[in-house]
């Protein structure tokens, strides 16, 4: 199978928010996308970027993403952060996800960054058994926590 790997541009953010609510359907929390498209373009395209991404295109057509961001770490220093991940579904087990992954492990390294970082539902065992190939450590004891616009709000 041709595919191609790219930085994403603002002209793909509409697809990659196809795909961002590919996977929280996926991770069962669909509700939870509330971004819009024009602060979604903002944040990686805007006067201030804070995040960037690997697109893979089939047939000029994108089919998957990792979008990833400098993160700091008071313990560890900078850390490369891999916020999503996604092969749709109709690709995956074709080599994309791996060539991706592998991709943002390379800028890792060429930015010098302390190591990279990511979370995994417990429960996605293909993911598991994905970064498990990797050798990465997958933690336990640490619980997610936030505080959503309108609690701030509200603070």
């Amino acid at each position: 199978m041709d595919f191609n790997i790219r930085f994403a541009t603002a002209e793909d953010c509409p697809r990659l928010l196809e795909l961002i609510n590919e996977l929280a359907i996926y991770e069962r929390a669909p509700e939870e996308v509330t971004v819009t498209l024009d602060h979604f373009v903002e944040a990686g395209f805007g006067k201030n970027p804070v995040w960037k991404a690997y697109v893979a295109e089939v047939n000029s057509t994108i089919v998957g993403f990792a979008l990833y961001y400098t993160r700091y770490s008071t313990w560890k220093g900078c850390r490369l952060y891999l916020e999503d991940f996604i092969v749709t579904e109709e690709f995956r087990g074709k080599g994309l996800g791996k060539v991706l992954f592998e991709k943002v492990i390379e800028e890792a390294k060429n930015g010098n960054y302390t190591g990279m970082v990511w979370q995994v539902l417990d429960w996605n065992e293909p993911a598991i058994n994905f970064y498990n190939k990797y050798k990465a450590h997958l933690e336990s004891g640490w619980l997610n926590a936030a505080l959503s616009s309108e609690q701030i709000k509200a603070f």
